[in-house]
């Protein structure tokens, strides 16, 4: 039988994802037994209780029931301009919602897109360079789909790194090349690390042909500055690597000196030869910011300095799949294009989504100081995105018990973290980390509410866990 798990795809059995790894297993099992299961493990808002924008519902809601906008009442249950919004967007699909659109999505929502970047950076944007996508990962699975060739080919990762580039990259069957991120400096990056990565990789025959930045940081939060930025594309140019922008956090950010600038306007700002000549490819998504529609698959990869060719052929690849999710692509129309002030909904719209940015604001502080009162615990604050990544120094008994166990270290602490107080956590190992050194990532998205009865459950565990385990040898390694 040619499916029978020996006679797998060896890339299929390589790759990880840590996300949905054993701890989710585990957790899942305990809700079956009727635990009560906080999953902190997915960057998942709805499901810890965020509540969807109305607007962006009511538009969806009438482009899939039609019928409703014959309604002669309809006027009395939706304001007049989701209907508005409802009938344009109907007349951009070839049938509804229910007919395939073309494989890089709406025409005209890819214009709504390329002007909400035109608005954001202050340079053009063409839509034929724009692509829908079933959320960002599909888009970076088709990108890192046309770059890598085979084992010899090399991806520029951050370590710590979203796992969907190392599960994405073994699948594949290329090489993960990681540059690692200073914990000490908030997660900063050294362009020297990036030169000693590269080095390192060639050394051993790979070709490295891109390099991913998360902006802001995933599972790290930190936001990258215009300066460094610069120095990733001056490299890039150097090194003749295509920069693949993950910017789906971009709308998450909890604090007011280092905003968000994309990798697209850096680029343009820094002129010629390098707005000319740095490939970069830029992803984003309906998933995070203040809308956190995961459940909805809808993203946008815009491609700059890809030759006409080779956009020709990620077109034909995407083709495979006929056409992106349109219901998703309408709602990445509303978020690249959400109210305006004058309009009906705009009051409310903006009462929402500010509500969901100043709770996620304050809910990250209350996290980094929880986790900053607890014993052998340390963590940067979440600049931005949705997680915290605390280091967890271990105590040497509690490394020999994991020993013991047959398990990793951190995997180890998240299982009895899991087992004593039902908070679902990802261990650091699941996103790479230096020999030694141990984290655990949170999302920062349990109701705000009952953040305070979380952290002190979370406090109370780790400082019993560490006296449990304290035999008077010393902790793991900063």
């Amino acid at each position: 039988m040619a499916l029978e798990y020996d006679l797998l795809n060896e890339n299929v059995k390589k790759c990880q994802y840590a996300v949905r790894g054993e701890l989710y297993l585990r957790a899942s099992e305990l809700q079956k037994e009727g635990k009560k299961i906080i999953f902190t493990n997915v960057g998942n808002p709805h499901a810890l209780g965020q509540k969807p924008l109305t607007f962006p519902r009511q538009v969806v809601a009438l482009c899939q029931a039609p019928f409703l906008l014959d309604d002669p009442n309809v006027g009395m249950l939706f304001p007049a301009d989701a209907i508005a919004r409802a009938k344009h967007y109907l007349s951009l699909t070839s049938g509804g919602l229910g007919a395939y659109s073309d494989s890089r999505g709406l025409p005209g929502v890819r214009k709504e897109v390329a002007e909400f970047i035109q608005r954001r950076d202050g340079y053009p944007s063409d839509p034929e360079l724009i692509f829908l996508t079933d959320g960002a990962s599909k888009g970076v699975m088709q990108i890192l789909n046309c770059v890598i060739r085979g084992e010899g080919d090399g991806i520029l990762v951050p370590v710590p790194q979203y796992p969907l580039y190392s599960a994405t990259i073994s699948l594949l069957g290329g090489s993960l090349v990681p540059y690692y991120l200073d914990e000490s400096e908030n997660w900063g990056l050294d362009v020297n690390n990036l030169r000693q990565s590269v080095a390192q990789a060639r050394s051993q025959g790979i070709s490295v042909r891109a390099m991913v930045i998360i902006n802001p940081g995933n599972p790290t939060g930190q936001c990258l500055s215009e300066a460094n930025l610069k120095e990733i594309l001056r490299f890039c140019y150097n090194e003749k690597l295509v920069l693949l922008g993950d910017e789906v956090y971009q709308q998450n950010i909890y604090q007011d000196e280092r905003p968000f600038i994309s990798s697209k306007k850096v680029l343009m700002d820094m002129g010629s030869p390098f707005s000319k000549e740095v490939q970069l490819v830029s992803f984003h998504t309906v998933s995070k910011g203040y809308w956190g529609e995961c459940g909805q698959r809808g993203g946008y990869f815009e491609m700059t300095n890809i030759p006409p060719r080779v956009v020709e052929e990620i077109y034909k690849v995407a083709s495979i799949a006929l056409s992106p999710n349109v219901s998703a692509q309408i709602f990445m129309g509303l978020m690249v294009s959400p109210p305006k002030p004058g309009d009906i909904s705009y009051d409310q719209f903006a009462r929402e989504s500010k509500g969901i940015l100043e709770s996620l604001r304050r809910r990250a502080k209350i996290m980094t100081d929880g986790f900053n009162s607890c014993k052998n615990v340390v963590c940067n604050f979440t600049e931005g995105a949705m997680y915290s990544f605390p280091q967890i120094r271990l105590p040497t008994g509690a490394l020999q018990a994991a020993k013991q166990a047959g398990k990793v270290p951190d995997v180890f602490y998240c299982l009895k973290l899991l087992e004593a107080t039902g908070i679902s956590t990802v261990p650091g190992s699941g996103f790479g980390q230096k020999e030694g050194v141990f984290h655990l990532r949170t999302t920062i998205l349990p109701a705000e509410e009952e953040m305070p009865e979380i952290m002190d459950s979370f406090k109370k565990f780790n400082d019993e866990f560490m006296t449990q385990y304290d035999n008077g040898f010393g902790y793991s390694r900063m």
